[in-house]
């Protein structure tokens, strides 16, 4: 079920990026960046957090974990049916190697993104998720080298459209 977006003001923007960047940040830190008070930043993170917008969590850089492999995969299905989907969807969310996981256009079904702990992990974990289940087709590995550019931030603002 997809909830309806949020009605977001100029303010809301302005602190959204501001918590992209730095959700650390103290709450009269914060407002005195926008311009607001600590209290009406609060009310506005109790507002973003009870709508699903906002959730926190510590995001580790694996280039500093002793032993962290990314891998890509590109996934194909064997069959083009909802339960496949669904069933291959449901996998990809409770495995907890997956980081994040894409539907796409085109000649592959799913891009996964995985952090293992070694190549070996990684063959494990993709003859679990991908060669047990039987309805992929095809998988396809990539391995990271390096990280060039990682990114969580997301644009709160539709853009204005362009004059011709």
């Amino acid at each position: 079920m997809t909830r309806p977006p949020l009605v977001l003001d100029d303010f809301d923007h302005r602190l959204l990026d501001l918590l992209q960047r730095d959700a650390a940040r103290t709450l009269t830190a914060l407002g005195e960046a926008v311009g607001l008070s600590a209290s009406a930043v609060q009310r506005r993170i109790g507002y973003y957090r009870r709508n699903g917008l906002l959730r926190e969590v510590a995001v580790l850089d694996p280039g500093v974990l002793p032993a962290t492999t990314l891998v890509a995969a590109l996934v194909t299905m064997e069959r083009d049916t909802q339960r496949v989907h669904a069933a291959f969807r449901t996998r990809m969310q409770a495995a907890p190697e997956v980081q994040q996981c894409y539907a796409l256009a085109g000649d592959w079904d799913y891009l996964v993104i995985m952090a293992v702990s070694s190549v070996a992990d990684y063959r494990e974990a993709a003859e679990r998720l991908f060669v047990d289940e039987g309805n992929i087709k095809r998988y396809d590995t990539r391995l990271v080298f390096d990280a060039v550019k990682v990114g969580l931030r997301l644009p709160t603002r539709v853009p204005a459209k362009r004059k011709r």
